[in-house]
């Protein structure tokens, strides 16, 4: 119980970088272009807000993300919440989609993905949702349940990884905003990187330190470091200015959508593959197994 209390109060760390972030955005003046669609969104003095549209995207998200957090918990399909959360998922975004594309100015502008550039780019930020909060949820797991790790040292070995993202990031823009780098030749050597890191990932075994682990994330961070900026540069190159705003809620939706089917899919191949294993082993350990008895003997004799 302590344990559960000291984990549950370690998310209030968010609550003052949350209301520095509050202060900061207040300090910022709205761009000319912002205030200018804000007016034009204006009727009869108010702002005219697509409440139907926000409604069906809460409900649609909720159950998503609902089926793919208990779904290997409870079963997936041989459950009839899970049954009933996929199939309220489903529904919601149909209808979803449906509204967004009927009404004049939606959250989210589905049509946006009639743009070929923009369209490859919000695959790409579903990909990396995948692979990045996949990886991210997958480690930590394995250094703690098989390596004897705490959750401190787990973080320890993730942190690096997300430092050099920060440090190339602006690396990237340096490089792109020079023309020293083409985007098409930096997302082709991102791809390698990180392709590569997770090639790295799949050769470890019991035997391998947690320096492999690190050096692993690390060489991921480079990839992914030199992922944002030409994406972005892709995903904007063929939008109109004011198109931007709801360009980025889009972007955002298929980044959070790869993550939560990436943490999905991780937990459940995890638990699956366990399973299997376990199987494996019983059945090779019958009742007149020799092996098994000596431990038997062991375990019963001791003293």
């Amino acid at each position: 119980m302590d344990g559960l209390q000291t984990t549950t109060r370690i998310f209030f760390i968010n609550v003052p970088i949350g209301l520095l972030a509050l202060f900061l955005t207040r300090l910022i003046q709205d761009p000319p272009a912002f205030t200018a669609e804000r007016a034009a969104l204006r009727k009869n003095g108010k702002i005219s807000i697509d409440g139907t549209g926000i409604a069906l995207i809460i409900l649609a998200s909720a159950a998503l993300e609902i089926t793919l957090d208990r779904g290997q918990i409870d079963d997936w399909l041989g459950s009839n919440f899970i049954c009933w959360t996929l199939g309220l998922a489903v529904l919601g975004w149909i209808g979803t989609i449906l509204w967004e594309l009927y009404v004049d100015e939606p959250i989210i502008d589905f049509r946006l993905l009639k743009n070929r550039n923009f369209a490859i780019a919000a695959v790409l930020f579903f990909i990396f949702g995948i692979g990045f909060f996949g990886t991210t949820t997958l480690v930590p797991q394995l250094l703690q349940a098989l390596y004897g790790y705490r959750a401190i040292d787990a973080g320890f070995v993730l942190g690096p990884g997300a430092l050099v993202i920060t440090v190339l990031a602006p690396i990237s823009a340096l490089l792109l905003q020079k023309r020293i780098v083409s985007p098409k030749i930096m997302m082709t050597f991102r791809l390698s990187v990180v392709g590569a890191s997770l090639w790295h990932f799949s050769t470890m075994n019991l035997d391998t330190n947690g320096g492999h682990y690190l050096m692993g994330r690390v060489f991921q961070g480079i990839g992914y470091g030199f992922f944002f900026v030409p994406v972005n540069m892709i995903a904007y190159s063929m939008l109109r200015p004011e198109q931007n705003n709801k360009a980025s809620s889009l972007t955002n939706l298929f980044r959070n959508w790869g993550g939560s089917f990436g943490i999905a899919f991780i937990t459940t191949s995890a638990e699956r593959r366990q399973d299997l294993h376990q199987v494996n082993v019983g059945s090779g350990l019958g009742s007149s197994s020799q092996s098994l008895q000596q431990h038997i003997h062991a375990l019963t004799d001791y003293r």
